[in-house]
């Protein structure tokens, strides 16, 4: 099977370690392809950040439907913007790193905490958990209060601040599990595990074994009420290319 993973922000070096982590966790048969969009924010740190790369995702997965040999697409930003649209264009799943790092931290604990970037960024994600019922679950969002791109140019500090973070939710949040709250954070996720000693839950390889659990299982997404192909329309302006779309594509 064939699995896309797009970074919805426009940093190749961020989706090139991405691509690199996610090829730990594949199985055998399995390939693993990574790209990002032509245009957007180089991270992903607002809501402002997010609705912009949502139009990214969006267009990349039209690519690969155009090229017709994607099983499935991961979304790897932990705001999973634009995950409902994705889900729109395609019949292939479309998973959420986020969505995937709270379903997979369920299994294995009845809490958990996330350790993100940036404060902002952790009500992004408190958003999340409340839509899609998991604010039960989780006992607190802590952050390390690093900018998303301190993960490529300042790699030391932002593990350091990273790890502090994780070792202070296993010390005070009474939980089983932490969940890490980014992208960029997916190729620590094996470092920061030995460092903490408890679980620790990273998006990106968890959307790659849900996405190959429902490509082998044959389950695809609904094209049956609300992420059923959208209607083609007249678009304008910039977006006038994507105008009388016609899907599915392959």
């Amino acid at each position: 099977m064939h699995i896309h993973i797009i970074n919805p922000n426009t940093t190749a070096s961020m989706t090139h370690a991405i691509h690199q982590a996610a090829e730990l966790y594949t199985s055998t048969g399995t390939r693993v392809s990574a790209s990002q969009p032509e245009a957007g924010p180089v991270s992903i740190e607002s809501h402002y950040d997010e609705v912009i790369s949502a139009v990214g995702v969006a267009e990349e997965v039209l690519k690969g439907e155009h090229k017709g040999n994607i099983d499935a697409y991961i979304v790897a930003c932990f705001g999973d913007p634009g995950l409902l649209a994705a889900r729109e264009l395609t019949r292939a799943p479309v998973i959420g790193i986020a969505e995937a790092a709270f379903h997979m931290a369920t299994l294995i604990s009845t809490r958990f905490s996330i350790v993100t970037t940036l404060s902002r960024t952790g009500i992004i994600a408190e958003h999340l958990l409340e839509q899609y019922g998991f604010r039960h679950h989780c006992r607190r969002i802590r952050a390390a209060e690093i900018p998303v791109l301190d993960l490529e140019h300042h790699p030391d500090a932002a593990f350091k601040r990273i790890v502090e973070e994780c070792c202070r939710a296993r010390d005070e949040d009474d939980i089983g599990a932490i969940v890490l709250g980014c992208g960029g954070m997916a190729n620590l996720t094996q470092e920061i595990s030995q460092e903490v000693g408890i679980p620790v839950v990273e998006g990106v390889s968890a959307a790659l074994k849900l996405a190959e659990s429902l490509v082998s299982l044959g389950l695809h997404t609904s094209k049956h009420g609300d992420l059923a192909y959208p209607r083609p329309k007249r678009f304008t302006g910039k977006f006038a290319a994507l105008s009388d779309l016609r899907l599915p594509l392959k």
